[in-house]
């Protein structure tokens, strides 16, 4: 990819993000967030997740 097109999609990009509403650039960064992994599964996978029920369990 050459750099004109680089800058010519950044530039289409932002203006995109520009155009759209504020409102609506709230509604998608929090729908964002809640689709979001927990920071324990992201960084360490789904063994967190195993250690913490299988300790549920135990109680």
């Amino acid at each position: 990819m050459k750099t004109n097109d680089y800058v010519k999609y950044m530039t289409e990009q932002f203006v995109k993000y520009m155009d759209t509403p504020k409102h609506e650039r709230k509604e998608l960064k929090e729908v964002r967030k809640e689709k979001k992994a927990p920071a324990s599964q992201h960084w360490f996978g789904i063994l967190p997740y195993g250690f913490k029920l299988w300790m549920q369990r135990k109680k």
